[in-house]
């Protein structure tokens, strides 16, 4: 079985947006002008125990910002991550880029919106495919993280 691959979305799952600033977050300016990234350094933790197991990428409009921007408030590596285009674009836009870079290998994709796009491209897999759906005002939890690891080790 090929190794497989996480597509981790940004604002709504590693920033929450929606309500206030969540416990174990602190916010930071990053974007002049516009809302505060709320950033938990728990996220960077859980994100290099994921890599132990999964190819991780970036599936968010944040596109270079990501590495640039956020990876090093997570004390993370530089991830591989999918070009979106600009912003603001449809959510279902994701979808042909989750499904090129996934390819035929098992995927998770933790994400805030989910569209019918999304969830018919997963039905019509033949790999191993999960869509994990975060809440926007809570983002991704340590349950989260182990409901994706349990799913990898059963494959």
């Amino acid at each position: 079985m090929p190794r497989p691959v996480l597509f981790l979305d940004i604002d709504g799952v590693v920033n929450p947006f929606d309500g206030p600033c969540p416990a174990g977050f602190t916010e930071h300016d990053l974007f002049p002008g516009e809302q505060a990234i709320r950033v938990n350094p728990d996220h960077g933790l859980w994100i290099i125990e994921l890599m132990v197991t999964f190819d991780i990428a970036w599936a968010s409009a944040w596109n270079e910002d990501a590495n640039q921007l956020l990876g090093p408030l997570l004390g993370i590596p530089v991830l591989p991550g999918l070009v979106m285009p600009p912003a603001p674009f449809a959510p279902s836009a994701k979808v042909p880029l989750v499904a090129a870079h996934a390819g035929q290998r098992p995927a998770i994709w933790i994400d805030d919106i989910h569209t019918p796009e999304a969830l018919t491209w997963r039905e019509t897999r033949t790999a191993p495919t999960l869509l994990i759906t975060a809440d926007p005002a809570v983002g991704l939890t340590r349950t989260t993280v182990d409901h994706a690891l349990a799913w990898a080790k059963a494959l």
